[in-house]
């Protein structure tokens, strides 16, 4: 099948390789202009950009869709189908309307839930425990459109939000290919979603790095996991400035401080009081300047006293 191919970071890039793999002709990629990155302010390419070049695809990367601009571009490309996944831009009706087998989307969530940006990171925060990838109808509401099909995957409670993304990424690329060779044959089935059942993944934000110590244990545990690496959650509770905190793990153990007291600061930790009544562990930490480290060695440069 002839297609489009729009997306933007990692994510994506599993998606694309499989419908090559696959022997789908991709005669276009869409993807999020260059940005500068790291100290150098070097403008860097996108992952879906570098994927696509080592492929020879042409490579477009629209500032904004809908100027028209962009849809002169995909009517010279004369695409059956567009196929989505994380490409950060919500595409108007008119591009919509152009492939005659329409445009579907790969999405990091088990929807109706987790409509949104980080569908992700809100499924670790929140202690869920499974996730998935869902292919669907791209409609003019956000994540809205019928499900064409879905994958779900455990979520271990002690995994990062980054190994959840990368198994994503994979399943993802699978269950497009199925679901593209159903819609060439014509038996791919279109299931509505269910209003009732939606929830939102909004984006991330800085906002949410501090740690409330009120929260249970496994509150803030889930937190940190669903966090990393960025914004990253943080705390100052034995710090002038905030440290950032990238690893904890729940010791099981008790205590009848209140929360936010510090109450060890060991090679193996620092532990911390939390509002359930438990002792959360702090294992990896990075403070401000710094890089990010164990807590052994973050003790060494920076000792805490314990009352």
């Amino acid at each position: 099948m002839r297609i489009v191919f729009m997306g933007t970071p990692d994510f994506a890039v599993p998606s694309l390789e499989a419908l090559l793999a696959a022997g789908h002709e991709v005669c276009g990629v869409f993807t999020q202009p260059d940005k500068p990155k790291n100290r150098g302010m070097k403008l860097l390419p996108p992952p879906v950009k570098v994927t696509a070049q080592s492929h020879d695809i042409p490579v477009f990367q629209p500032t904004q869709l809908r100027d028209g601009s962009a849809l002169e571009e995909l009517k010279t490309l004369v695409p059956e189908l567009i196929v989505v996944a994380a490409y950060g831009r919500i595409l108007p009706q008119e591009i919509l309307d152009l492939p005659p087998k329409g445009c579907i989307n790969v999405h990091s969530s088990l929807l109706p839930r987790y409509r949104g940006a980080a569908p992700i990171n809100w499924a670790v925060v929140n202690g869920d425990k499974e996730t998935g990838v869902t292919i669907m109808k791209v409609a003019p509401e956000l994540d809205a459109g019928d499900i064409l099909g879905q994958v779900s995957t455990p979520i271990d409670p002690e995994e990062t939000v980054e190994t959840v993304h990368d198994r994503l990424a994979g399943l993802g690329g699978e269950l497009l290919v199925k679901v593209m060779e159903e819609i060439a044959a014509g038996t791919v089935q279109a299931t509505p979603q269910d209003p009732a059942q939606v929830t939102y993944a909004p984006m991330l934000s800085r906002a949410l790095a501090p740690i409330d110590w009120s929260q249970s244990a496994n509150a803030i545990h889930n937190k940190v996991r669903g966090l990393v690496p960025w914004p990253a959650t943080s705390t100052d509770v034995f710090s002038k400035e905030p440290v950032k905190v990238f690893a904890v793990a729940e010791t099981g153990e008790h205590t009848g401080k209140a929360p936010g007291t510090v109450l060890a600061a060991r090679p193996e930790g620092i532990d911390v009081a939390c509002g359930d009544g438990m002792v959360l562990r702090i294992l990896e930490l990075q403070a401000p300047g710094s890089r990010r480290m164990a807590a052994a060695d973050y003790l060494r440069g920076h000792p805490i006293s314990i009352d």
